[in-house]
């Protein structure tokens, strides 16, 4: 069994996939790295049949049909024979320095798994100097195994996200975690459906993955995210059905789901009044009327917040206030 299976979700990668694979291939024979090629048209299925052959039992070439995102993740999870499994997306990279010391960190969890590793991962966007750095400083401890228990209040903009996260193989197996086909934006469900069964974790505090950001053409950018509403407005739904949360017993993860929950509901009611058209408000009411309908306790909990509140700001002076407020986090947080 390898240590790490690393999954590098493929399509039409050709201009960045060298740099993500060359950045992984330091782990050596304890690493896996399945290059999933998700049906590209361009030369990224030629590139990771290159790897596989030049690095035989380290880089596997998985090839199949244009699913999307989450199910070259999912193709990637069922290839995986690694203990603990990550994803790395092809235009990303790993930092040269961290990525001993996250090794070294699981090679200490082999007889008795963790169920979570975190890390840190950097904003490293195009043409900024000053690279943000997400860590979980004040709400993990840093260098222990903890649980749930331990945790505490998670800062807006500190998520755990992909980028911070590797699981154990089988939890991802066992936990139900399912990925939607052709849909943008399911790492919000990476991240989210298997913490219910996440009970052993540690925080590594180390500066791990680069997520590369500010392309105009990525799925992030506001203009694209607006045009792909619907996907992410699919996800968002997807996230309030996928864990019941009258079964989460620790306290301080039902305080962090919720979280999660109010953030990204918060973006897609954002885009949404950004866009301004009547058929985008009107998908953003109909969002709030779904989880109203679903959970009436959890709606008057997210609705009655800040920003549940402000997403409700009636008329053209509410919808001001809410886009000045965008970016004003945009300037601070730098997420897209």
């Amino acid at each position: 069994m390898k240590l790490l299976s690393i999954a590098i979700p493929s399509y039409n990668s050709e201009a960045y996939l060298k740099h993500a694979v060359d950045s992984l291939l330091p782990g050596g024979d304890e690493v896996e790295i399945l290059i999933v090629n998700d049906g590209s048209k361009d030369g990224t299925a030629e590139i990771a049949d290159d790897y596989e052959r030049r690095y035989p039992g380290i880089v596997r070439a998985v090839h199949k049909e244009n699913g999307g995102h989450g199910d070259a993740v999912m193709t990637g999870l069922a290839n995986a024979t690694g203990l603990y499994f990550k994803v790395v997306d092809s235009d990303d990279w790993v930092d040269d320095e961290a990525y001993p010391k996250v090794l070294d960190c699981l090679r200490g969890f082999v007889d008795e798994p963790i169920d979570l590793l975190i890390s840190n991962y950097i904003f490293d966007k195009v043409g900024v100097t000053h690279k943000k750095v997400i860590h979980a400083h004040g709400a993990l401890p840093i260098g222990r195994i903890f649980g749930w228990e331990e945790a505490r209040h998670f800062k807006k903009g500190q998520y755990l996200m992909m980028h911070s996260m590797i699981y154990r193989t089988q939890l991802l197996r066992d936990c139900g975690l399912s990925l939607p086909k052709h849909t943008f934006y399911v790492d919000s469900l990476y991240c989210y459906v298997p913490l219910k069964d996440v009970e052993r974790m540690y925080y590594l505090d180390v500066d791990f993955y680069h997520y590369y950001i500010g392309r105009d053409d990525q799925s992030v950018h506001e203009s694209v995210l607006i045009k792909r509403i619907d996907q992410y407005l699919r996800v968002n739904r997807l996230l309030y059905t996928s864990v019941d949360l009258k079964t989460v017993k620790q306290e301080p993860l039902k305080d962090y789901l919720i979280n999660f929950l109010e953030i990204v509901t918060t973006i897609s009611s954002t885009m949404c009044i950004l866009d301004g058209s009547d058929e985008l408000l009107k998908k953003k009411d109909d969002l709030w009327a779904f989880i109203r309908d679903f959970d009436s306790d959890l709606y008057d909990t997210l609705r009655h917040r800040f920003l549940g509140r402000a997403m409700h700001l009636p008329g053209a002076c509410g919808h001001a206030v809410v886009k000045a407020g965008y970016k004003i986090a945009h300037r601070i947080f730098g997420f897209n």
